[in-house]
């Protein structure tokens, strides 16, 4: 059996839930990245306790993959029904590589290039089923000419904090798998081969949670409040394992409303606080939303979202939420929303997001997805030189006024303690002072003062990304997590006549859209809701409509393939 040549394998793993898969793709995403290989992958999870199957995709390449894919060239069946949510993506070039009793009749019978793997007997020769998933790790590493040294390196690393017999047992597990994979490897049975490069094999290894976590750190954050809902709860947990090397006082709350709260008050006492959420949880936190907004207190609140109403399907991903946060809170203040697109835009922007909170004194939110925090690729390196973290709090004065007047919107802000001047927050309608007031003229001017930070906050808009020919006929447009799979159908469409506009920060928006927007021919925007919800953002500030939707709503991130053959009937 002799793999197709490609310079970039897509492979599958599918089986139940608890047999490991998280672990197998932690394992060998490291261990490829360590053998010089481009990887990517990503996992979705059924929404069960125990029971159903789960699966991973996992890249290896000779150039930099950043997406999920339709093309499945290695599938790997690990339990019963591994295979019947693949049935649409597995083809004649699919190689599955697992144990025949796991492997459909139809697949057999229809002659599909399968390679038998005697799981079963392999794992009672490593001691039991609950080693498969280390047997499978020396398989895959063997194919891949993965240096069986590196391979126990990584394994010993990753499970020595259990104990020396575990240790043991595992690395003995995947050197039986090893010995499998590379019987394997005689001539006329299996070969896989793809350029390597030293470069890559020094490079980050990180995913969204990673990104968003590490720029909440290089952002200052000393304070993280959150009640745990998937998918955000990575990166409550991932500032949980930081908090005594980092100083960040992490307090898992009792709900939604105590952790928004809190934040505000770590804020008001001088803290740099992050709450991370997700949609249902969100809703929960609009009141202290609105409060954030009407005593001016900086405030950044990461969203993950994922696919409602109510609970929806809480393990897959989708971008519904952009007008949940773009209107939630009672009255009108001013707020951002930013929106990576790629690794390197989620350490940027978390880190951007305290910096902006703090000198606007405005709620900031991060706005990611499930598909985006679960992705995992290598990425050269993190450009901290590009963001301001500089504290704007000012030492009070005696005649000192927290909601002082002034041309740009934002008063000099203080906090208890810090000079002579007493700080006053208060959810009513203030004056200067921070006292009570129900005069007109000063709730004119309060809410004028406030609004007025929408026009100042134009100078810290970050700019749309054209990516692609200035003088295009047909415009793509996409915001956050949708950033790489774009890029990558384009790509594949390999055209010059067509661009590729993407926003990372989505409120305000960038005063030139319909420059870009007014040069197209044809406009078509791509999104991960059913309703274009960025689409009717876009056509609130320019009064333009897109000619063209390409919308997913299934639960399951966009493919480049299927961005292509969408295009290809629009172009």
């Amino acid at each position: 059996m002799v793999f197709k040549p490609r310079n970039d394998f897509s492979m599958v793993l599918s089986g139940q839930a608890g047999q490991g898969l998280q672990t197998l793709e932690s394992l060998l995403v490291k261990i490829f990245k360590l053998s010089g290989y481009n990887v990517y992958s990503y996992s979705e999870f059924m929404s069960r306790i125990r029971g159903g199957n789960n699966s991973t995709q996992i890249r290896v390449s000779s150039r930099r993959v950043n997406s999920y894919t339709k093309r499945i060239d290695i599938f790997v069946p690990m339990g019963e029904g591994a295979m019947e949510r693949f049935h649409d993506r597995i083809t004649h070039e699919t190689v599955i590589l697992g144990p025949r009793e796991f492997i459909e009749k139809r697949y057999l019978d229809e002659v599909f290039p399968c390679i038998d793997i005697p799981l079963r007997d392999l794992s009672e020769k490593a001691g039991g089923a609950v080693y498969t998933s280390a047997i499978m790790i020396g398989i895959l590493s063997a194919l891949f000419y993965v240096d069986e040294h590196l391979m126990n390196d990584e394994i010993t690393r990753f499970f020595s904090p259990g104990g020396e017999s575990r240790l043991r047992k595992n690395l003995a597990a995947a050197g039986i798998g090893y010995d499998a994979g590379t019987r394997l490897l005689k001539p006329g049975q299996a070969s896989i081969s793809i350029e390597r490069n030293e470069d890559v094999k020094h490079e980050l290894l990180m995913n969204g949670i990673d990104a968003v976590g590490m720029g909440g750190l290089a952002g200052g954050c000393n304070f993280v409040s959150s009640y745990p809902m998937s998918p955000s709860t990575g990166v409550l947990a991932f500032f949980a394992r930081n908090a005594k090397e980092f100083g960040v006082i992490v307090e898992q709350a009792e709900d939604e409303i105590s952790a928004v709260n809190m934040a505000i008050g770590s804020w008001y006492a001088g803290g740099r606080a992050l709450v991370t959420t997700s949609g249902g949880g969100f809703a929960l936190m609009t009141e202290g939303v609105s409060l954030a907004g009407c005593v001016e207190s900086p405030l950044v609140v990461h969203l993950g979202q994922r696919p409602g109403p109510a609970t929806g399907l809480p393990t897959r991903t989708e971008q519904a939420d952009l007008e949940l946060v773009l209107y939630a809170g009672h009255g009108e203040f001013p707020r951002v929303v930013l929106a990576p697109g790629t690794i390197e835009q989620g350490f940027f922007l978390a880190r951007h997001a305290f910096y902006l909170a703090e000198k606007y004194q405005v709620p900031v939110f991060i706005l990611t997805d499930q598909h985006y925090l679960e992705s995992r690729y290598n990425v050269q390196d993190l450009d901290a030189s590009m963001v301001q973290d500089q504290r704007y709090i000012v030492k009070t004065e005696k005649d000192y006024k927290r909601y002082a007047l002034t041309g740009n919107g934002i008063s000099p802000r203080g906090i208890p303690g810090f000079g002579e001047g007493r700080v006053r927050a208060d959810s009513d309608e203030h004056d200067e002072d921070g006292f009570i007031t129900e005069e007109a003229s000063v709730r004119i001017a309060m809410v004028e003062k406030r609004l007025k930070k929408l026009d100042t906050l134009g100078e810290a808009i970050l700019p749309q990304v054209l990516i692609g020919p200035q003088d295009y006929r047909y415009l793509v447009v996409s915001w956050g997590s949708t950033c790489h799979a774009v890029n990558e159908a384009l790509e594949t469409l390999d055209r010059g006549d067509i661009a590729f506009l993407h926003f990372s920060q989505v409120y305000p928006l960038p005063h030139d859209i319909a420059k870009y927007l007014g040069r197209a021919h044809k406009k078509i925007i791509i999104e991960n809701n059913a309703t274009a919800q960025f689409a009717k953002l876009i056509k609130l500030k320019t009064g333009m409509d897109f000619d063209e939707q390409i919308l997913k709503f299934d639960g399951m991130p966009f493919m480049p393939e299927e961005i292509v053959d969408a295009l290809k009937g629009m172009l």
